[in-house]
């Protein structure tokens, strides 16, 4: 039985699930970006005890690899490596947009092609495009919104927006394929993805593992 902690504190809000084979036995939450790293250690201890497992229990240990927050992909990625080296488990690292586009794809059946968007102030956005079956057909980015991003998208299909940086790119972002959805992100999908690529052995190495940052100092403060 794969019991694996699951760790995102990639953007605004940090969420941390542990999930059985998949399916979460817990989740918690924090709102407050400047506290995620005082925050994560004692929720996890915390979920821990209420569940009744103990760290010695866990097969693997995921995060969110970014894009995101710098600091906040710090504090994910550093806790996710101790706790492995520590118990000797694997480590999973899962693309923030992707498991952004996945919870979009279990809550609008249809959504044509998913686009998924992470705010990087002003007019910036970290996004991807990716077909309903997660097929990557724009990789991870940070892009300058204007009247003509997603224009090769939108002449051939329905593409679904969502995500905290997708509200400020409505009114430039538009035509009849053009659709924004408010989409509830939380890391019990990062739990489902985990398990899919612990049943493929898709870890990875915790020598070479590090947040992949798209752009050097995003910290979600606009200024």
């Amino acid at each position: 039985m794969a019991l694996i902690l699951n760790i995102d504190t990639a953007m605004a809000k940090a969420g941390i699930c542990l999930a059985l084979e998949g399916k979460a036995m817990a989740i918690a939450e924090s709102v407050a970006q400047k506290e995620h790293a005082s925050w994560l250690h004692p929720a996890i201890e915390q979920m821990m005890h209420d569940t009744g497992y103990h760290l010695r229990d866990l097969q693997a240990v995921a995060v969110t690899s970014g894009p995101g927050s710098y600091t906040g992909l710090r504090v994910g990625m550093a806790a996710a490596k101790g706790f492995c080296y520590a118990l000797n488990i694997p480590l999973i690292t899962e693309d923030t947009l992707r498991v952004m586009a996945f919870a979009a794809r279990e809550q609008l059946p249809d959504a044509g092609l998913l686009c998924p968007m992470i705010d990087a102030r002003r007019m910036e956005v970290f996004t991807a495009v990716y077909q309903n079956d997660l097929t990557t057909l724009l990789p991870s980015t940070a892009m300058v919104i204007d009247e003509n991003s997603f224009a090769l998208y939108l002449e051939q299909q329905k593409v679904s927006f969502f995500g905290d940086g997708s509200d400020k790119c409505k009114p430039i972002i538009t035509g009849p394929h053009a659709v924004f959805c408010q989409v509830n992100y939380h890391a019990g999908y990062l739990g489902k993805l985990s398990f899919l690529r612990y049943l493929h052995q898709e870890f990875t190495g915790l020598a070479y593992s590090e947040p992949a940052y798209t752009k050097e100092f995003y910290t979600h403060t606009r200024k």
